[in-house]
């Protein structure tokens, strides 16, 4: 099977007269336009907060480590892909930043939730917080990640609450060429030299050990395992089985490379910290 086939197969389901080749977060137009913001009466808003909190945190993180790639992807237009994909995620912290402030009855900013909170406050899975690695983890990475995310955002669709299904809307377009993006270079890297065969290989094993984690926060393995399948044989590859890592990132349980992250991220921010710009 070659990776427009991988491509188009994954794609069903998800044609909405765009092209879903391109990502979608660089348009003009509101997510939330016309959406009441109010929370509704019967949603439980303790969940709603953590629920939004996770989600956004998982996209803060994932882009950090997708600017990373900045200067250094393989081709410029990879880099410029790479770049694209984290500012769609970026987008995504804002909104679910932005709806814990107003569920929470705080009022804080996106700001506050990504600049002024410490690693041990995040609640991110920690596959998303992993180094870069080389191209391959990376692609893996951002395979597992999005097939796992695009999953979880079609089930939010139907939230009660309207902003985050909303968000989720908005969130599914996006996520929908993450992935096919991630399941064409996976294909062509599998698929190619011995070597990049062998990369893969190892970035498949390096994942491995999260892919529990995942499902344990949101239980869709089932879809997101088929996908994982179907694009690992087009690849002439095989699904590692997972093992169990201890620890959830979603209890707060974190690596030791998180903090780093945060530490640049969150840097020019803290050194100024009521600095308009």
């Amino acid at each position: 099977m070659s990776d427009d086939h991988v491509y188009l197969s994954l794609a069903e389901g998800h044609d909405d007269g765009s092209d879903a080749r391109w990502a979608f977060g660089t348009g003009f137009e509101d997510p939330l336009h016309g959406v009441d913001t109010g929370v509704p009466q019967g949603i439980d808003t303790a969940e709603l907060v953590a629920t939004c909190l996770a989600l956004g945190d998982d996209a803060l993180v994932s882009a950090q480590r997708l600017a990373e790639w900045c200067t250094r992807a393989p081709e410029l237009e990879e880099e410029v892909a790479l770049a694209n994909i984290g500012l769609d995620l970026l987008g995504q912290a804002r909104l679910l930043y932005a709806r814990c402030g107003q569920a929470d009855g705080t009022g804080r900013g996106e700001d506050a939730y990504a600049y002024f909170r410490d690693a041990a406050d995040f609640r991110n899975v920690r596959l998303a917080e992993l180094p870069v690695g080389d191209f391959a983890f990376s692609i893996v990475r951002l395979l597992v990640l999005s097939s796992w995310r695009l999953a979880h955002f079609e089930q939010l669709t139907a939230s009660g609450d309207p902003v985050l299904a909303a968000i989720a809307a908005k969130g599914v377009k996006e996520l929908t060429y993450h992935r096919q993006y991630a399941a064409e270079w996976a294909v062509r890297l599998g698929d190619g030299t011995a070597h990049s065969h062998r990369r893969m290989v190892t970035a498949l094993d390096q994942v491995a050990p999260y892919l529990d984690e995942l499902f344990a926060a949101c239980d869709v393995r089932d879809e997101v395992t088929a996908v994982l399948r179907q694009v690992t044989e087009a690849a002439g590859l095989s699904l590692p089985t997972s093992t169990t890592l201890p620890g959830q990132g979603r209890n707060g349980d974190r690596t030791e490379h998180l903090a780093p992250l945060l530490a640049e991220l969150q840097s020019v921010a803290r050194a100024h910290p009521e600095a308009t710009w």
